[in-house]
Formats: structure tokens, sequence, C-alpha cells
């Protein structure tokens, strides 16, 4: 699979120059297309003749690769769901012989097998080159330190992270998460100008900082790439005055490649750029069973995000059902690359109370509206005894400077804002700062304490 082997991306400008895109960031969409035709077709037949997974499936829903004859063709072929990826665990999905495996890769398990991933040396190379192109679109430069607090080990985001800003050029201090007084100590000593983090561990590391005295704003961090979990502008708000940076999103799952599969520009801050040259986006409508696989949404419809992979080879993915909600939309920063609007959930995320669909999402774009509650709450799922509807308590902390007796009226006003803007009753409670769960990579939002069965 020769045409996958990409150039490392330029590390020839200084951190105070403008940065030197790669080629594929600047072609037009016409060109842009055309390569994914290309790379589309080749990866389909590469799929299909070497993954038995992909024969079956393909065979079974009586298409070949030879059918793909123009973009829109890709609707004629199956999805590919984590389920997949779960049977054929632990390598029935790898598309190379085992001594070209240069990595593996896997998700946590905790909601069954783990699905597991695999990387030759150019799925590697060309992973280092899109984080790097993720991180030079959000403002980081060669040459500058970056505090990597993604998780290292299994998890794609440490490791990916660490990979991409070397690419780079930058200077990388690999901390992982958690020791959050340890990040804070490394911070203020080794002076970093970048800082990779989910946001709510951001968040975390911030409050710490206040905690012990430290002024957030005060320290030399301008720059954050943040992701691995759905975040809101009311977030972005809430981080960029706390720490006084600039922060940018960046997106990606391990069964496509990993980070860096859509990264934020910082001149726009407007959503991820998809780099299109490597991974075709299609959006699908997943609450209508009705529809049919070929049944894709247009841009700017929301949906449920689609990737079909390009260019890897250890493993091909072919028409990949994330579970993330989002839409297309026009390139900006990047034109001929579409963009993703912010991801407003996950479609088995989603909870549906009393017949209305709700996201954790939701609760904390309405909250961080309200200037008496801070970003840290949790939602609890419960079915009282001898009742046939289920309750929904947000349980949201107070900030600093607002007092018990005061808060009532801001759990007034969240729950009123709640069932106007998504149209359900819940129970609001107004907890005491620094009483509720902190994240060490990614926080859990929901507990389900209804009974099962």
């Amino acid at each position: 699979m020769t045409q996958n082997t990409v150039a490392a991306p330029s590390g020839s400008t200084s951190k105070d120059s403008a940065p030197v895109l790669d080629r594929e960031e600047t072609i037009s969409r016409d060109e842009l297309e055309a390569l994914q035709l290309s790379r589309l077709q080749h990866t389909v037949a590469y799929a299909y003749d070497r993954v038995p997974l992909y024969k079956r499936k393909f065979d079974d829903a009586g298409v070949h690769p030879t059918d793909l004859k123009e973009l829109s063709d890709l609707g004629k072929f199956p999805y590919t769901t984590k389920e997949d990826l779960r049977l054929e665990y632990p390598f029935g999905m790898f598309a190379v012989p085992q001594d070209q495996v240069a990595r593996i890769h896997a998700s946590s398990g905790t909601t069954g097998r783990p699905t597991v991933v695999g990387y030759t040396k150019n799925d590697l190379a060309t992973w280092a080159t899109l984080v790097a192109r993720s991180f030079r679109a959000s403002g980081v430069r060669p040459g500058m330190k970056v505090h990597n607090a993604y998780g290292y080990g299994l998890f794609t985001g440490g490791l990916g992270a660490h990979a991409g800003a070397e690419a780079l050029g930058c200077t990388v201090i690999p901390i992982s998460g958690g020791q959050t007084e340890r990040q804070i100590q490394l911070i203020q000593d080794f002076k970093p100008d970048a800082i990779l983090a989910t946001p709510t561990y951001l968040l975390t590391i911030a409050d710490a900082m206040a905690h012990q005295g430290i002024d957030p704003t005060s320290t030399s961090l301008k720059y954050a790439v943040l992701g691995a979990e759905p975040w809101t502008e009311e977030m972005r708000h809430e981080l960029e005055v706390t720490m006084n940076i600039k922060a940018s999103d960046i997106y990606g799952l391990s069964e496509v490649m990993g980070p860096g599969v859509a990264g934020e520009a910082v001149e726009t801050q407007d959503g991820c750029h998809i780099w299109e040259d490597h991974f075709r986006p299609e959006i699908i409508d997943p609450f209508d069973p009705s529809r049919g696989e070929s049944s894709v949404l247009g841009d700017g419809e929301p949906g449920e995000l689609v990737f079909t992979s390009l260019t890897k080879e250890a493993l091909p993915i072919i028409r990949y059902r994330t579970k993330d909600l989002t839409r297309l939309l026009p390139g900006t920063a990047r034109p001929a690359h579409r963009r993703m609007g912010r991801i407003t959930g996950r479609s088995d995320d989603m909870i549906i109370l009393r017949g209305v669909n709700l996201f954790p999402s939701q609760i904390e774009e309405i909250a961080l509206r309200i200037p008496e509650l801070s970003p840290h709450f949790q939602l609890e799922l419960t079915r009282p005894e001898g009742k046939r509807m289920d309750s929904l308590t947000v349980r949201i902390e107070r900030r600093e400077s607002v007092s018990a007796e005061s808060s009532t009226t801001a759990a007034r006003t969240l729950r009123e804002q709640i069932k106007i803007h998504v149209g359900s009753s819940c129970v609001v409670e107004v907890v005491d700062p620094g009483s509720l769960e902190r994240s060490n990579g990614k926080l859990r939002r929901i507990y389900d304490l209804r009974p099962k069965g």
C-alpha cells in the first residue's frame, strides 16, 4: 500500500513565525475529492482482499469493490460497528501479517471486550503527521514546550499526541493524566507554551491551582488543545477566561486512527476541520430505522458521524459508525476540508427521560450561562420505588464566591431553563465547591441508578 507513505510535516518554522501548511491543506475541493476517490477505491479493494470480515459483509450485501465508481457509491457498502471489532477480537480486523504491526492500542473494554487497533510503521508516520497538522492549526509551533496530560498506555491519546508534538518539532513533557499537584509543579517549573488534555481535566488543574493560591492566568501557557470528550462553547469560554489561553478542539477515535482525525484552527475556533485527504466522513440518521445504509444526510443536517479511512494499512475501516452526533459544515480556515460541528453527544449516551432526548452537553451549556454555577456537575437517573417514570437529579457545584443560601435562586433558574430548553422536569441540587468527583482524564457525567431489567 505504497500510496500511504506520508512525508513528515515541516518543522522549519520558529514558534513566532507563520506556519507552513501541508500541501494537502491548501488544495482545492475538486483536487481533494479526486484524491479521495482514488484512495477510497484502493482502500475498499484492499479491505475486501485482506480482511475476512469485509469480504463477508460485502458479499452478504451484494456489493463488490468494483461497484465504487464515484464517491457517492460508498453508500452502497455496509457499516462497520464497534461490535464487529469486538467479534473479531483480538486481531481479526488486521489487514497485514503480525510482523508488520508496529504498535497495538485498545479501548478500556469497560462495556465488553476491548476494541483492538493496530498500526504499521507507515500508519504511525501518517498519524504523527496529522496530529502535528492539528496542533499547528491550533496555534502550537515548532520549538514550543508542550505539556502532555493525556493518558499514556493502550489509550491512543497520550502516545498519539506525543508523537504528533515531536513530529511538529516541539519539546514534549510526557506527564500523562492524574497527579494533579505534580502537573501544577511542572507547569510552574518547566513553563510550557501549550497543554494537551481533556477539557474537564484542564478544569481540574485550574481549580487545583486556585486552591493552592496560584492564579491560573499567571502561568506560561498560551494554548490548549483539548479533546477525548464532548465540550461546549461555554466550557471553552470558562477555560480561556480562567487560564488566559486560547483553547481549541481536536477530534479522533482509536477505531479510525486516534487523535488528529480532525483539528480546529485557532484563528477561527469554529469547529474541527476533518483531514479529508485521509478520511471520508458521512452523516446518517441513527434514530430512524427506516433509513437504509445508502441514505446519507446532506451537509448541515445533524446526525451520526461515519468515517471511512483512506490510507490505513494495518486496520482499514469502512463506514465506521462513531455514535458521535454532529453535522458537516463547509471549510473555513482550510476551505477544501469540511468541518465538524460541535459534538452534541453520543447516540449511546443519550438519556431518554419521559420521552425527551437529553445529552450531558445540554446541561453544561445551560448551567454555564448561570453565573452562580460552576462547570462541575453530575446527572443521576433513578426510578423511585412504586413509580413508572424515571427521575433525573442534576447535582452541580456553586462557585466559591457564592453562598449556600444565595444558590437557591440559581438552582431554580437552572431547573426552569432545563424545562424550557430541553423539555423535561428534573431535580436540581446545588452542592458545595469541591464536593463532586474531579476528572483525571475522561470524566463520568451520568450515573444510571435505575433498576436493571
